[in-house]
């Protein structure tokens, strides 16, 4: 118990929940949410309300039922579950105050940023004088300020009184809510004295003062299902002094309708909040008091519902005065409020002076990949599908551990997380072993080399992310390498802002962990030798600008004679380091291996272009439909490695470059394949 208890005082449930997408949940992923809220002691209004965010899937009642069931277990479901869901979609705490990380957690700073230092010069409350206080000016620009004409407003004079601890405790009646404001306005302004503002409102006690409701109601009661229109918050503290909770107040720049003395050890800020509905009213007001509570004011949350009482301007409490400090203050509503406040509590950085660090400037990240990339920053390798690009990554990755050359450039030693997206284990496995064989190289550090098989498992890669960073956070890896992209792109990959959302994942990858993020892609369809080498990825061109360094394999026409391997040039383009001249390499496979007798430097790709012309012009018909046929045989062959027999669309599209259209008419004319509704599948060719 002490530990659920320790887990609530830790993080936040509203933030927890407001982190985590239902639509994004598995069946029982969200029936795991609603056994750790009630294994909690949460209510199941607040389960309800969190599932009708996935309004697809939410059917009325549901939750009840299954609330209903939830019996408790033996090993029961408790809030790290639900932890866990907010950390797998980005949720990252800040505690405040002291506290015992998790194995995973990310050390940062958690402080909050202020959105200022609050004035306390300026935050001198001065009760106003008996002899100039207007009680019932206070009270009717309360009111006017808060209430239309026609508007219903409840308030409470009347108590029940009980002797507790030998003195008398106060507990408001349900009140009066038969008046409206322009009935109470009107009677108000010839209220002259405090006993004509008793004959009006009722005969309260002194010792309590009186209440009133600062949201409109609509006749039928009290309750928070009687308020008309949710307008407003009530802000309340009462562990500062009164003059630190004004500093915060105007600090914050909330936008309060009306602020109200208590007559006791708290000011009453009404709020204007603004809401359309009670769940965006429950929303904003969460919101809130998160933000009050983060710069200082440590608000009482037992007043978020829209119903509640707060003082009432214009009467006297034991003795002092319930007074109307000031009205409409901070900024003038709630999206303006939230606007500003987004502006100045940002997590970016604050410019700087050139000057400041023109004599000290801080020292570059030190190079991962000799002359092509620093560690830290992001590196692409593009090619066609033919290049070897995995095999290329995996010599990388050796290179990285054991640090030796790659390509002919020195890569620095440490180590390194190869993320692997297409290949079965065993496969990935004995690659990896196969290259150091061909390599010749000594397997002294392997310890430096963690494999992330994903085949079958893969996730978009705003879903990875946080995954790849909660476990490679105190891994301390040089390089992170991802292979291949296709298979955690998150929406148009032809979509220039679709595709840079995608790459700033990149970008959080290397902040967190602070290293480098290394992904291939493929060539977009058609020939490639005439385009610069950042213009070959297939996609949106965020692709060649996205990267520090991104490296292009192209073929060339082997010599005469040449068998078994391919001949390649790598071609770069680079934001930290001079462009190198391009490198010849041939695949040998599993691996490639420098051009060390210079036969490849004058072949250009050029010459590929014209044979490619020229086959194509004698090519008959029927050799086009072959090729097709060859084509459609060897790309289902590469996407179908689970022998499924069915392959979805977008795969093939993306493996053979093709449009959606062509990819059908290949597969039409193709009596070994036929179209389904989740792609193409493979059928038995007739006898």
């Amino acid at each position: 118990m002490s530990e659920m208890r320790d887990m609530q005082t830790k993080y936040d449930i509203n933030e927890l929940l407001a982190a985590i997408d239902p639509a994004r949940l598995s069946y029982q992923e969200w029936l795991n949410v609603g056994m750790a809220l009630k294994d909690a002691g949460e209510p199941l209004e607040l389960w309800e309300d969190w599932s009708r965010r996935d309004a697809p899937r939410y059917h009325s009642g549901e939750c009840a039922a299954k609330w209903r069931s939830f019996q408790g277990s033996s090993v029961p479901v408790t809030l790290g579950t639900v932890v866990q869901y907010a950390k797998e979609q980005g949720y990252r705490a800040a505690f405040a105050g002291d506290c015992e990380l998790e194995w995973d957690a990310v050390i940062r700073d958690i402080e909050p940023k202020r959105a200022s230092a609050p004035d306390m010069a300026a935050a001198i409350l001065r009760e106003p004088a008996d002899e100039v206080w207007k009680p019932a000016v206070d009270l009717r620009r309360y009111i006017e300020t808060l209430f239309d004409n026609d508007e219903q407003v409840g308030y409470v004079t009347h108590f029940r009184v009980e002797e507790r601890d030998g003195g008398n405790v106060f507990s408001p009646s349900r009140g009066v809510w038969d008046r409206t404001a322009g009935q109470l306005i009107q009677k108000l302004a010839s209220c002259k004295s405090d006993e004509d503002l008793r004959q009006l409102l009722g005969d309260y006690p002194a010792a309590a003062g009186a209440y009133i409701r600062f949201n409109p109601l609509d006749g039928g009661g009290v309750k928070d299902s009687n308020v008309a229109d949710f307008r407003f918050a009530l802000v309340e503290s009462d562990e500062q002094s009164v003059e630190q909770q004004y500093a915060i107040i105007r600090q914050l720049e909330l936008p309060v309708a009306c602020l109200v003395h208590s007559g006791g050890k708290s000011l009453h800020a009404i709020v204007r909040v603004e809401a359309a509905s009670r769940e965006q009213y429950r929303e904003r007001v969460r919101y809130l008091y998160q933000i009050c509570q983060k710069h200082g004011l440590a608000v009482d949350k037992q007043n978020s519902n829209p119903a509640r009482l707060s003082r009432l301007p214009g009467v006297w409490r034991a003795g002092r005065k319930q007074w109307l400090v000031a009205t409409n203050i901070g900024k003038g509503s709630w999206q303006e409020w939230q606007k500003w406040l987004e502006s100045v509590t940002d997590d970016l950085p604050e410019p700087e002076s050139l000057s400041a660090v023109w004599d000290n400037l801080p020292e570059l990240a030190a190079p991962l990949i000799e002359g092509v990339l620093r560690q830290g920053h992001k590196m692409l390798l593009a090619g066609p599908s033919k290049a070897g690009k995995s095999f290329a990554l995996i010599e990388l990755c050796c290179a990285i551990a054991e640090g030796r050359s790659w390509l002919g450039w020195q890569c620095a030693q440490g180590r390194v997380l190869y993320v692997n997206l297409e290949l079965d284990r065993a496969s990935c496995l004995h690659r990896f072993k196969d290259v150091y064989m061909r390599l010749g190289w000594p397997a002294a550090s392997l310890h430096n080399i963690d494999i992330w098989n994903l085949r079958g498992n893969a996730v978009p890669m705003d879903q990875l992310a946080p995954k790849l960073i909660r476990r490679a956070a105190q891994k301390n890896y040089l390089a992170v390498i991802i292979d291949p992209i296709y298979k955690v792109i998150t929406g148009d990959e032809n979509s220039a802002d679709q595709m840079a959302n995608f790459c700033n994942q990149f970008d959080k990858v290397c902040n967190e962990l602070g290293c480098a993020v290394i992904y291939c892609h493929h060539h977009s369809k058609g020939y490639q030798g005439s385009k610069r080498s950042m213009d070959r990825a297939s996609g949106s061109g965020v692709f060649a600008r996205d990267p520090d360094a991104l490296l292009d394999l192209i073929e060339l026409s082997a010599p005469p004679g040449q068998t078994g391997a391919t001949a390649w040039r790598v071609e770069g383009t680079l934001r930290e380091f001079p462009k190198f001249a391009p490198v010849n390499i041939w695949f040998d496979y599993p691996v490639h291996l420098l051009d060390a007798t210079g036969c490849l430097q004058d072949v250009q790709p050029e010459a590929e272009l014209a044979g490619w012309q020229k086959s194509k012009q004698a090519a008959q018909p029927k050799d086009r439909q072959k090729e097709r046929r060859e084509a459609l045989e060897k790309a289902f062959a590469a996407c179908d490695m689970e022998n499924t027999g069915c392959v979805p669309l977008v795969q093939l599209i993306t493996y053979l470059g093709k449009s959606k259209n062509t990819i059908r008419d290949y597969v039409d004319e193709h009596p070994g394949f036929e179209r389904c509704k989740d792609g193409v599948k493979r059928v038995k060719k007739a006898d």
